[in-house]
């Protein structure tokens, strides 16, 4: 614990070390090679826009032996979709890594175990941005993304996916914050001690007590409000209650694919409406339920190995591509993705609209793979008869907007 504390909360000697030999390695520039369907134009065009994602799961890969953010990977090798060549050619710039903490037990050994492994895995994000630093940079504040940029490196904001790691002392939500936390949701799957789940039986019918406690700490603090994974109820309350705009980070449209997961036109609207906005996951798209066969099949291959090496992990994925080949997946492609946005777009405006397709926690479909395929989404958007404007407020200006709102409220009752 003493570690990692020292660590999170200010080891200039992490911060500020020597760049890693991997630092050297080169990297796919944008503009490079436009993904399929993608002028030069629309590419150049796309480069030129700050682009950011709410919701990269990539921290789950930096324990894993042999895997580095340096190098580029594929995603039907080794199952990831972000690293920084595939950032660079998809011209993404920066967006928010995530401590996920999968639900477990709401007891005191189950509290202390979640904050622990929460706070080694905040550790393992600013391990990888300290070892790189010519190519990465913590970003703290709204203006931290384009100084960040400008210096022709990527931002990296933290955020909390499942805040059943606080525990019910709410202290801890400070000592996030201090370690770099900028957004966080209350939930995950399952209901825990600060509200109810989309997908769990309601306990709380929105927020518990110590739930409306945590939204209003992290107002205090200046922690942006995510309410992807939250029940309607938790929406709504957090619409109604929060001192500042919210966002759903990882969310899709409930009209395009009727999922609780997913949001419908009237929490969209209201979110919208507060000044809030939803980013646009790839995930609940569609009814990817797997056939008896292709189930039986699977469970027989087991799980990946969760801290197997980079050889491991690639071995399991040739087994999981011949289940694939017999037994086809049914997935969602980039015209659902799309359609999935360009809703939210008709309910919400160009202002409540914004990024998360959940890289590296499930998210990708036919046609937007990985981070590399991103440019397709500002093409589509230009087709649509989107203007430049609307379109740079969807890759970036109402994710940042909102941080900086945050932070202006906590800044307005700061003593």
């Amino acid at each position: 614990m003493r570690r990692l504390l020292t660590v999170l909360l200010g080891s200039a000697a992490l911060l500020a070390g020597p760049a890693h030999a991997a630092d050297k390695k080169p990297v796919d520039k944008p503009g490079d090679v436009p993904p399929s369907g993608v002028t030069k134009a629309i590419k150049t065009l796309h480069d030129g826009f700050l682009t950011l994602d709410t919701h990269l799961d990539t921290p789950e890969h930096f324990k894993r032996s042999g895997w580095s953010m340096m190098d580029r990977h594929v995603v039907t090798e080794d199952g990831t979709q972000v690293d920084l060549p595939r950032m660079k050619a998809g011209g993404l710039d920066g967006g928010f890594f995530v401590i996920y903490t999968s639900q477990g037990e709401l007891t005191a050994e189950g509290y202390r175990k979640a904050r622990d492994f929460a706070l080694e895995r905040a550790t393992e994000i600013r391990e990888m941005v300290a070892a790189h630093p010519d190519q990465f940079e913590l970003a703290y504040t709204a203006e931290d993304a384009a100084r960040i940029n400008k210096a022709g490196k990527t931002f990296a904001f933290q955020s909390i996916e499942n805040s059943w790691p606080i525990g019910e002392d709410l202290t801890l939500l400070q000592t996030f914050y201090q370690t770099g936390v900028r957004m966080a949701g209350p939930v995950h799957f399952k209901n825990n001690q600060f509200g109810d789940s989309s997908t769990d039986k309601p306990i709380w019918h929105g927020y518990s007590p110590l739930g409306l406690r945590w939204l209003a700490e992290a107002n205090r603090l200046g922690i942006l409000v995510d309410v992807s994974h939250a029940s309607d109820d938790v929406v709504e309350q957090s619409v109604q209650l929060s001192k500042a705009p919210i966002i759903a980070s990882h969310s899709g449209a409930r009209a395009i694919f009727d999922h609780p997961r997913n949001l419908n036109d009237g929490l969209i609207k209201k979110i919208a409406e507060s000044g809030g906005a939803v980013c646009i996951n790839s995930v609940y798209l569609i009814n990817g339920a797997a056939s008896p066969e292709r189930k039986a099949a699977l469970e027989a291959l087991g799980r990946p190995p969760e801290e197997g090496t980079e050889a491991e992990v690639k071995a399991w994925m040739l087994k999981k591509a011949a289940v694939d080949k017999q037994y086809p997946p049914v997935r969602a492609n980039f015209d659902t993705f799309m359609s999935s946005m360009l809703h939210t777009l008709k309910i919400a405006g160009p202002k409540g609209v914004c990024v998360g397709a959940d890289w590296d926690g499930g998210g990708g479909v036919e046609g937007l793979e990985d981070v590399a395929d991103l440019p397709k989404i500002t093409a589509r958007l230009k087709a649509e008869g989107y203007s430049d404007a609307d379109i740079q407020a969807i890759w970036s200006g109402n994710v940042l907007r909102l941080v900086a709102g945050a932070q202006a409220y906590a800044k307005s009752v700061a003593k």
